[in-house]
Formats: structure tokens, sequence, C-alpha cells
């Protein structure tokens, strides 16, 4: 029989006190890098030039495709922010015994639990997501997780946002399909926004190479004031001096724009809840979602958090919290959902950057682990069931961990290929040119698009910093005359870099030499227009 005085649990409660030293110290990284974010200046890069209207541009041959390819489907990205226990969630009833061994303090009574099948359960205080199970609108992806998992929050959620998980890649899955469907993007805002995040400061899930691609609040309260109102941070009343300056700076930098605002608001207003979401976070942040998609503001992505999911001591009682709040704010927006129809539309996925250790530590809670289980909800999924084999609770790794049955990257491929219907060539660029297996969700492209990609003529082009100047390089792919032309962050136009004919091959051209003219140090926008196309991004003079 386990018990606190075996020499097991006073081994791991040894290392479950040196594990938090170290995630404590983890945790005032996070913070410092989300600081700035978390005041409502995330994703900058792309709303500052609202007031500069400039006319819609041709489209690339590949954005053409994408956008053809494109269908209605709506995802609602669900985050466990913390690191999810996923054995007291889905709770493996074929090895109760094994389960209760290695919890014997945490675990759920049997009594307490509610059978989805045979094998598996959840406890009772999920109850709300029993008539979801039982209406055929969930899925369960059994002990997903990725090879060598890293254990810290921070590593592991960018692994889970920008899919590479050997390397530190600075841009996110859905950053890089925005970035190819909006070469622009900077100069010429879609009419939407392409994705709208709440919360989850300092994810890059949504960032390209210079850019953000999602409208970011920091808080719901943000985004309600920007729903209701119109408007978020004040631009015109401004005091005509240095500082004033530096606040317009900031402010039109912040991603929170008169454009996107008023396209907000008029979704926001033009629909209503229709079901009772009661007082959780989570509740309240897909209550304003499901107004949203219902008064058609045409986002194609969402971002919802929950947390924090860090249960490393007191376990039974927050995890329960959280998982109600999980368990009735679903139930709730799929109701709402089918008022208007849409709940076959829209397809809800969690994830959570790691799970929990097999087993309790000494302080009533669990440690970092790896595999735990990504759930997915809505009437597209045509029946509930489980994904893949349950990992053995009984075999772990050589850091004590679960060991993963289905890679993270598997359940976004199988989400871009069968409910967005993406080709293949344009997943293998957003899961940076990895193979990954397809999941059966229950899921089936009918129109799938049959665009050829390979095709297409890449132009690309960088800043490059060297020589205590800015250089802007890049590849042409067939000759053709050019203009480039640099702005600041307000849509004031500095100065022409080029207006000349570029042959096809590498360009390197000094931006400050260009220009000539004196800069001051910070960010600026270039704006490439080359061969019928246009291309925009920013830079820093320093």
């Amino acid at each position: 029989m386990c018990n606190h005085d075996h020499p097991l649990f006073q081994k791991k409660e040894k290392e479950s006190k040196d594990e938090r030293t170290v995630h404590d110290q983890e945790h005032l990284l996070w913070n410092r890098r989300s600081f700035i974010q978390a005041l409502g200046l995330v994703g900058g890069g792309s709303m500052m030039l609202g007031s500069h209207t400039v006319s819609a541009t041709k489209p690339s041959p590949l954005s053409v495709a994408l956008a053809e390819s494109e269908n209605d489907h709506i995802l609602v990205i669900i985050r466990l922010e913390g690191g999810n226990d996923g054995l007291n969630t889905i709770v493996p009833v074929y090895d109760y015994a094994s389960y209760a061994n290695l919890r014997p303090t945490i675990r759920h009574q049997q009594s307490d639990l509610l059978n989805l099948n045979a094998d598996f359960a959840i406890p009772n205080y999920m109850n709300a997501l029993e008539s979801v199970w039982g209406d055929g609108n969930m899925k369960v992806v059994h002990g997903v997780g990725y090879p060598q998992q890293n254990l810290s929050h921070f590593r592991s959620t960018d692994i889970w946002a920008s899919t590479a998980d050997t390397y530190e890649e600075p841009t996110g899955w859905w950053g890089r399909y925005f970035e190819d469907l909006y070469p622009d993007y900077l100069i010429n805002l879609p009419e939407i926004p392409p994705a709208v995040q709440i919360g989850n400061v300092g994810n890059l899930i949504f960032d390209g190479n210079n850019n953000n691609y999602a409208f970011t609040v920091a808080n719901l309260e943000q985004l309600q004031n920007v729903a209701e109102n119109g408007t978020l941070h004040d631009v015109v009343n401004i005091p005509d001096c240095v500082y004033g300056d530096k606040l317009l700076f900031m402010r039109a930098t912040a991603n929170t724009t008169f454009l996107y605002a008023e396209t907000i608001h008029d979704a926001y207003t033009a629909a209503s809840n229709n079901a009772d979401y009661g007082e959780g976070d989570l509740g309240q942040q897909l209550s304003a979602v499901a107004r949203l998609i219902k008064g058609g503001l045409g986002t194609k992505v969402y971002m919802v958090s929950l947390g924090s999911f860090d249960t490393h001591a007191n376990q039974p009682e927050r995890h329960q919290e959280l998982l109600q709040d999980l368990s009735n704010s679903i139930k709730a927006f799929y109701e709402d959902l089918a008022v208007s129809g849409m709940d076959d539309k829209v397809l809800g996925m969690t994830i959570s950057e790691f799970g929990r250790r097999p087993y309790e530590n000494g302080s009533d809670g669990t440690d970092h682990g790896a595999a735990s289980p990504v759930m997915l909800f809505g009437a597209g999924l045509n029946g509930s069931g489980f994904v893949g084999e349950h990992p053995d609770i009984n075999e772990w790794d050589a850091n004590d961990n679960l060991i993963p049955t289905n890679d993270f990257r598997d359940v976004y491929n199988s989400v871009l290929t069968n409910w967005f219907c993406l080709d293949p060539s344009v997943i293998n660029t957003i899961l940076l040119n990895q193979s990954y297996e397809i999941l059966d969700l229950g899921i089936e492209c009918q129109t799938l698009s049959t665009n050829d990609f390979s095709n297409v003529n890449r132009f690309s082009h960088v800043p490059v910093y060297k020589n205590n100047t800015v250089y802007l390089e890049m590849n042409v792919p067939s000759a053709g005359r050019g203009t480039i032309v640099l702005y600041d962050l307000v849509g004031r136009e500095i100065g022409t870099i080029a207006n000349q004919l570029f042959f096809e091959g590498r360009h390197s051209i000094d931006i400050k030499e260009a220009i000539g003219k004196r800069l001051s140090f910070g960010q600026y926008i270039y704006r490439i227009s080359l061969g019928g196309q246009h291309y925009s991004k920013s830079l820093m003079i320093k």
C-alpha cells in the first residue's frame, strides 16, 4: 500500500521542493516578458496604420489559394494554463487500483465518478459535460505530448505555440498561416481581425516573423470595454509635447485600434447570449466569444484562457473549481451557439503546456509532468469517443512522467486538414515542414483544396542589423520595377527607400543611406511594391 511514510514519497517530496524553487524563478522570468503585454500593448505591430488608408492591394497567388480553401469553420482554443492534471480529469477506471495507489490523498473515489464508458470517467463535479458527451459532441485524445517533454511552463508553452520542440522558433503555428494569407498586413489590415485572443499574455501562437495577428486583450474587462464602447485607448486627446508624442506612440502601438475596436463593437452589439454562463472566468470569456461569433465578426480563430492549473499543493479544491468552470462554460457555450444554428461550425479544443506526474507529491498536489488529454467539443465532431491509446500509468520515462501516446502536432494537423480543409503543402509550412499523423477526430473535410502551392514564386524580405545600421535584404525571383517606402508608426510617410528596376537575385539596401536624412531611433514600417504585389514589415532604427 502506498502512503506518505513510504521512501518513495519522502524522496519525491524533497524533489518537489527543489522543483518548486526553480518553478518560482521561472515565473519571475515569465512575468518580466509579459509585463508590457499585460498593459494592453500586445500585438502592437499590426495596428498602427489604421488611420492611414491605402487602397486594397492585389493579393498574392498564395493568399488567393489560401482564401479559396477556407470554409466557414471556427476554432476556439481553450488554454488550460499551468499544466492540467489529466489523470484527475479523465480518470482511467480500467486500472483504478493503480491510479488510487499512486494518489492515496488526491484520488477521486469511485463513487464520485461519472463513467463515460467502461474504461474512463470524469469526476461528478464535471457533470455538465455528461450531456455534452451524451449528445455526441465531445472527443478525448489520450496521452497528448511530445518527445523529451520540457517541464518549464515558459518553454513548453512556446513549444505548443510554435510546434518546434528541438530549437527556439520565434513564430507560432497560426502566425505563420496568417503571415502567408496577409503579406501586406501592416499597411492593409483585413476588414476583420484574423484572430481574437483574451489573456495568454506572452503567448506566441499568433506571432509571425514581425507581427502578431491577433486582436489581443490582456483580460476580459478590456475586451468588454472595446465591445461595448468601440474604443480602448484615446489617441485624439493627446498633449502637444514630448510626453504626448510618447503617449501617442504607446497607444497607437496598442493592439486595440479604432479600426478593429469598432468592428468588434458592431459584432458584439448585434448579438446577445442565450445561455447561463455563470460567474466563472472561462464562462465570461466564452460568453463574449459567442456574441462575437453570432454577431458575424467572421474571425476564424479565438483563444481564451483558464488557470492556473499549476496545482503543486492543495490540488483537489483548486482543480475542482477550474474543471467545474470548464465544464459549465462549455455546455453553456454550445447551448448558446445552437440557438443560432452555429454549434456545428465551431470546434472547441483544450491545450495545456504539459500534464502532471502520475503520483501525488507531499503537498496534496502534483508536479510538472508530460502526457495529458486534449478535449474537443462541438456538434461537428459527429459523435463522442476516445482517440488513441491511453498511456500506461505504471510505465514512466526517466523523469517519472507518463509517456505520450499522441503528438500534439498530430492534433493540429488533423484540425488543419479536416476542419479547415487546408492543402497539405500549406499545412507543411504551418507545421515547419514536418510530417504528422491525421487522427480520427470524427471530422472529415468535404471541400479540400487542390491548389498547387509548390509553383508559387516566393519573394522574401528581411531587415538585417549590422555595422551600426539596418539593411533591407530581398530575394527577387524575377526582374521588375519596384518601390520601397518608409513610414513611422502613425502612418506618416518618411521617405522613399528605392524606386527602381530590381533584377532577379539578392539585393541589400542600407536604409539610413537610402533615406538620406537623419532618422530618430525607434520602430518604423517599410512597404515594398513589386510586380503588382505588396509586402510590409517593421524594422528598428538603432
